[in-house]
């Protein structure tokens, strides 16, 4: 869920990525006003996280018991490929997809999941699930963009898509037979990781040949492991959290969801939220988003009492972090659904009315049953796609090298 939350952030890292601009490009005139679309949340440029921070919105309204106004479910329908595939943003969505297209694993498992959840979609549903089951890995994973190898951030987010489409993760295999479960644990570090607190943890990538562990890629795969995604109902029962068990480790996709639960918690002890040192600075900064992503992680595997503290801390230190974000706004509110938590009194901010205000603005309280998706019309999937890996992605490693601050636009790939 920790994902593309400042656009700022990305063109940083874009330049970091690419070096230095000769003197004569130093000073480019400057970029007209994106054009915002009437139906889409934020007033930020969506073109790396329009279809990301829309459907994060989306569910976080339905959670929270607002139904979503007709247009932004509109928009997001409307951002589909006819094969099933979504990109991060298409300015022009009546233009068909192409090779041109850059199709988004992540953008897609996420409008997945807000569509499934708001019903009446189940075409669009099947189609994307049915997409990115098409782009699986041979080792069973998934990359952000397809053809890429696989990722510890991307693989689960995609895993609670497919749950969440009804496809069950054990039987969606690869051509050599990897299962999207094989996967998964291959990036969970082991009872011979060290440190020690790294146990249990997951990591996104090798760098040298080693994993390290990454907080983000820890909470998303606890909640793939438990069959869960980000909008997560409150535990009647609540146990500690536990380590990775030595020697035996995790044997299967559940166990190793609380081994990684086990250690998201004992990592927010020691500052009561997580921290990241962005690289070549010398002092961390806490990363809001990561911690945000812990607490829902640790709900789901039934741990709220280990997430108390770092929930206390969002409530007294989030408001700024996430004021004018939708995404940022949607995650808290999801994080205090998860929790129990009032998201109309999280510490001194409303943050449904905020997220409301991000968007348009004919929303209403939800009745039972009843969503935006009757409003909306059928799926209204387009055009054509078809997988293209390019200086997108080129950025987004960019991203990953450069930036380590929660809710930056790095496609799931934050420093741990």
């Amino acid at each position: 869920m920790n994902v593309r939350r400042s656009a700022a952030a990305l063109a940083a890292s874009a330049v970091l990525c690419l070096g230095a601009a000769p003197a004569a490009l130093a000073a480019p005139s400057p970029s007209p006003a994106p054009v915002i679309p009437s139906g889409l949340f934020g007033k930020g440029d969506p073109t790396f996280d329009g279809v990301w921070r829309q459907s994060f919105a989306l569910l976080a309204q339905q959670a929270a018991g607002v139904r979503p106004a007709p247009q932004a479910v509109g928009w997001l329908t409307g951002q589909q490929c006819a094969n099933g595939a979504f990109a991060a943003f298409r300015a022009d969505s009546g233009a068909a997809c192409d090779a041109k297209t850059v199709l988004d694993t992540n953008a897609t498992a996420v409008a997945v999941q807000a569509l499934g959840a708001l019903g009446g979609h189940d075409a669009a549903v099947k189609k994307g699930a049915d997409w990115l089951k098409s782009v699986q890995n041979e080792d069973g994973g998934w990359s952000y963009n397809p053809g890429a190898p696989s990722e510890g951030s991307s693989t689960p987010l995609v895993i609670s898509a497919l749950t969440a489409a009804g496809e069950k993760p054990a039987e969606v295999k690869s051509k050599a037979g990897k299962s999207a479960y094989d996967a998964l644990l291959s990036f969970q570090l082991g009872c011979a990781a060290e440190p020690a607190a790294d146990r249990g943890a997951f990591g996104y990538q090798l760098q040298d040949g080693k994993l390290p562990a990454n907080a983000g890629a820890s909470a998303a795969s606890v909640l793939a492991g438990l069959g869960a995604g980000p909008v997560v109902a409150p535990a009647a029962a609540d146990t500690p959290a536990a380590a990775l068990e030595c020697p035996a480790g995790a044997k299967d996709p559940a166990a190793a969801a609380q081994a990684s639960a086990g250690y998201l918690a004992e990592a927010l002890k020691k500052d009561g939220h997580l921290v990241v040192k962005t690289p070549g600075a010398e002092t961390v900064t806490a990363d809001v988003g990561n911690t945000a992503d812990a607490v829902i992680a640790l709900a789901a595997a039934g741990h709220k009492q280990s997430a108390t503290g770092a929930l206390e801390w969002l409530k007294a230190n989030s408001a700024e972090w996430s004021k004018g974000n939708p995404a940022a706004l949607a995650t808290l509110v999801l994080t205090a659904h998860a929790t129990g938590t009032d998201p109309k009194a999280f510490g001194a901010t409303d943050l449904v009315s905020a997220l409301n205000a991000t968007g348009p603005t004919d929303t209403a309280a939800a009745t039972p049953g009843q969503s935006a998706a009757a409003d909306a019309g059928a799926d209204s999937s387009k055009s054509s796609g078809s997988s293209s890996v390019g200086i997108w992605w080129v950025i987004g490693l960019g991203a990953v090298a450069g930036i380590g601050i929660g809710f930056v636009m790095s496609r799931r790939k934050q420093q741990p």
